[in-house]
């Protein structure tokens, strides 16, 4: 069945009323910033709450207006990757990444956390600090912590904004890595076109809190449904990636 979003919500003079769906798919949510992108992750995640609406993933209804559902965040499993990375500065690499995991018991807790240092390439960092890794560490550091406890979804808000062009390239493959192995949905909101044309599956322009069109970049490149769609996909150096 996929994710299934449907949410509407005021705030501060703005308001959002969007509704899209995706499979087990590689979603990229584009558009200019104030366009809403953040505060629809922020309510699939449970940190801010719709006025109406539904967050549905598969069967599992974790956000239903109609029916006063409304699952608190810690009990949805959905790991989150924030644009900072959100990183504890006091904790080493091993300690930040036990952090998502606080709920399992040990040993599983421990035995996930070096498995997946071993996997995202983190060997040898465990007992450094944040402030004593790279960048691009860092991003593991974030991803490994966001799926340690094996979430049913991913949700990543501009987790390579602050990278340079060949890091960020690399940390794309990265994340096309991790939707492979965990075989699980992702949504990913982006400003950068060229990433988002190599990355997603699906393509869900916002604007002004309202979605202007939804497909594969292919479909939205060769038919933008507005001229706001059209200038924001005005480029012409564009590859797709499969």
């Amino acid at each position: 069945m996929g994710l299934e979003v449907s949410l509407k919500k005021k705030v501060n003079g703005f308001s959002l009323d969007v509704a899209w769906k995706t499979e087990n798919e590689l979603a990229v949510l584009f558009g200019f910033s104030g366009a809403g992108k953040t505060m629809t992750l922020q309510m699939i995640a449970g940190l801010m709450k719709p006025d109406e609406g539904i967050v549905r993933l598969d069967e599992k209804v974790f956000f239903s207006g109609k029916k006063g559902i409304d699952v608190p965040p810690y009990q949805r499993s959905f790991g989150y990757v924030f644009q900072d990375l959100a990183l504890f500065p006091h904790m080493t690499v091993m300690k930040n990444i036990l952090y998502g995991a606080k709920n399992i018991p040990e040993p599983e807790r421990r035995a996930r956390a070096e498995g997946i240092i071993k996997a995202f390439g983190l060997d040898g960092l465990e007992d450094r600090l944040p402030s004593e890794i790279s960048g691009g560490q860092k991003q593991r550091v974030a991803f490994a912590r966001a799926l340690i406890k094996h979430p049913d979804m991913l949700l990543l808000d501009e987790p390579f904004s602050a990278l340079d062009f060949p890091l960020r390239r690399e940390m794309g493959q990265f994340l096309k890595r991790i939707r492979r192995d965990f075989n699980i949905p992702v949504v990913l909101i982006t400003h950068d076109l060229g990433e988002a044309t190599i990355l997603a599956d699906t393509m869900i322009v916002y604007t002004h809190g309202s979605i202007a069109q939804a497909g594969s970049p292919e479909e939205i490149f060769r038919n933008p449904s507005c001229e706001e769609v059209a200038l924001l996909i005005d480029r012409t150096d564009i590859r797709f990636g499969n």
